[in-house]
Parts: C-alpha cells; structure tokens; sequence
C-alpha cells in the first residue's frame, strides 16, 4: 500500500515536471519577440545568431557533405527579404526552413530546409513549410509565387503539384588544389588544339554588375541563351532578369564572364567565390553557372572560372558545374583523363520548380 501511494506521487511529480517543461516554452513563445507561432506541439522562432550552433546539430549528412548553410547562415541572418525560421519541441531545435523574398516582393525562394535525424519521415517538414508559407503570406502580401531548385526528382506525384519550369545537367568534379593545377594547365592545353568554330571569340571578365545591367535586362538575352525559366540560376537561387533582382546579385561578389565579341551574346557564366563545406571533414565548393549551348565557348569559360580561383582553392575542392543538357557530353569529355581531378558523380540534374502561393 505504501508502495502505490510512493508510485503514485512520483506518477504525479513526473506529469508536473513535464506540464511545466511544455508550458515554459509556450510563455516564453509570447515574451520573446523572436517566436512567432506555435503548431502542432512546435515552438516557431525566427532564427538568430545564437541559433547556428543548434542547427548545425541537426544538419548531418544535409546534401551528402555539400552543405552551404555552415558557411552562409550569418549572412541569412541580416539579409533583406530574408526569413529564416527555425521549429523547437520542448527547447530542442528540430527544424528550419528559409525564404527569400525577391522579384519585387512577388516571389518566395524557399531553400534551406532540414529536419534533425531522428525526425524524419514524420512530416515534421510539412509542419515547418506549412508554418513558413503562412508566416511569410502576412509579412509579405504581395508574394504571389513561390519558387525553388532541387537535385533530386521528386517523382510524378510531387512533380504535379508544380509547374517544372527547367532541368539543368550538372557536372560534378572531385580532387584536391594541388592536382588542380595540372587539371586547368591540361584545360588550357586543349584548348589551344581545338578548331571550334568560335574559339577565337572572346571571354570578357565582369566584376562589376553595373556594367551587366543593360545586358541582363535586355529582353533578348533569355531567348539567346535559353536561360532556365527565363531566370538566371545562382548557386541554386533562381532569379528573374528584372532590376530588383540586379541588387540580390549584387550581394553575391560574383565574378561574370561574358562573349565579348560584340553584339548579342552567345554565352555569359558566372561563379560564387569558394566556400567551405562538412565534406570529408572540411573541403571548398565551387559553383560554377554556365548560360549558352556553344560548345567552344562554354569550355572556354569553365577554363576561365577555375583559372581565376586557382590560388583561392586549398585542399580537397568539389566543382559544381550547371549547365544546358545540350552541351554536358561535350563537357565532361573535355574534363575527362586527369591522373586525381575525377568525376564526383555521374550526370545528374537541378531542376527549377514553381507554383502559386
């Protein structure tokens, strides 16, 4: 008898500690301006500083090691249009999803999202895209469309609920700094033996966007190129040709290269600066976007890109390289045959998705 009464006290002391560890946070949810909702038994915060040791907990194995977020989440964390919102169950981050408000405040690119390992498969993700649609619909009203890339084929089910406005191939290169060298330097070498019929066009070198201006906004340069739903796709984010979209751009420090042959262009690419990634306990990516199906000008800028990054890269570098399907045979033969630069993975794609919010 003394026995069950003993149990049940500690029965009664253990629903009291639990009551008050599920309440706390729900009050804590109203005295801090941070937190901007509660779902389904989640806590929904907007993401701070103080967060990125949290979420880089539950970010393993995101992207097979490629994982820009480690590298770019205190940026996130001031930059306009942004909304970074992360999900807490009893103070524990367990997810987080960002959007990022662009074509004048009429599109969402959302991106960013993870769910901690042993969540998931339980539609905790649903939970947070849910929270973050509705949370970014009363911020930003004028949001009409949402918007986002992908490297993996969702499958037909998924795919209906969008409309696929592009597949890009993307060629993916292995190795380390030193090797390299002799990969670019094997580049330049067969370029000078090809008799393309526009090797001899120039590349032009742009770091400043003003001077792009006029080019990216000419209504012909899609067409011309057949950019990938008529937006020009960096590093995964995929921005319409309009001047609201030049000052995003513009945040990125890109380094452009342009058909300087006079005329409308043939090819234009771009690169982001390397970054560092979890890969193999820390390694650089490199992504490199390549607009235009001329085959001598498309390897023409790809020797370009890696050439002007050759004394940035240290240690072990993987190189993303997106381009039209057109002309990935053509390039991966021609960064085939070196002894340590190999290829990563066999062709895969990005695909660009849209649909109304």
């Amino acid at each position: 008898m003394l026995y069950c009464l003993l149990e049940h006290i500690v029965k009664i002391t253990r629903q009291s500690i639990h009551h008050a560890s599920t309440i706390n946070p729900c009050a804590e949810a109203t005295m801090n301006s941070h937190c901007v909702g509660e779902s389904d038994g989640l806590i929904f915060c907007l993401a701070r500083p103080e967060d990125y040791d949290d979420v880089m907990a539950i970010s393993q194995d995101i992207y097979g090691g490629n994982d820009y977020l480690p590298h770019r989440y205190h940026f996130w964390m001031t930059e306009p249009g942004r909304v970074v919102i992360i999900a807490r169950r009893d103070r524990k981050l367990v997810a987080l999803e960002s959007g990022l408000v662009v074509d004048g405040g009429e599109t969402v690119i959302v991106e960013g999202l993870r769910v901690c390992p042993n969540e998931r498969g339980c539609g905790l993700a649903g939970v947070i895209q849910t929270f973050v649609d509705g949370y970014i619909k009363k911020v930003y009203p004028n949001v009409k469309t949402k918007r986002l890339t992908r490297g993996d084929d969702p499958g037909p089910e998924k795919l209906s609920k969008f409309t696929l406005l592009a597949r890009r191939a993307v060629l993916s290169l292995l190795g380390n700094s030193e090797g390299f060298d002799s990969f670019v330097s094997g580049l330049k070498e067969k370029l000078l033996a090809s008799d393309g019929s526009n090797s001899s066009r120039p590349l032009v070198s742009v770091k400043d966007l003003d001077a792009l201006k006029p080019l990216l906004l000419d209504s012909d340069l899609s067409p011309k190129l057949q950019l990938p739903g008529n937006a020009i796709i960096q590093d995964w984010q995929p921005l319409k040709l309009m001047e609201s979209n030049l000052h995003v751009l513009a945040r990125r420090n890109l380094t452009w290269f342009v058909d300087g042959s006079g005329g409308k262009p043939l090819f234009m690419s771009l690169h982001t600066p390397p970054y560092p990634i979890p890969l193999n306990g820390g390694s650089l990516r490199f992504n490199i976007d390549l607009y235009g199906t001329d085959t001598s000008l498309a390897k023409k800028a790809l020797t370009a890109h890696l050439d002007s990054v050759i004394n940035e890269i240290q240690g072990v570098v993987v190189v993303h390289i997106y381009m039209h399907q057109i002309i990935f045979d053509d390039l991966k033969q021609f960064c085939d045959g070196h002894d340590t630069v190999k290829q990563l993975r066999d062709f895969w794609e990005q695909l660009l998705l849209e649909r109304e919010f």
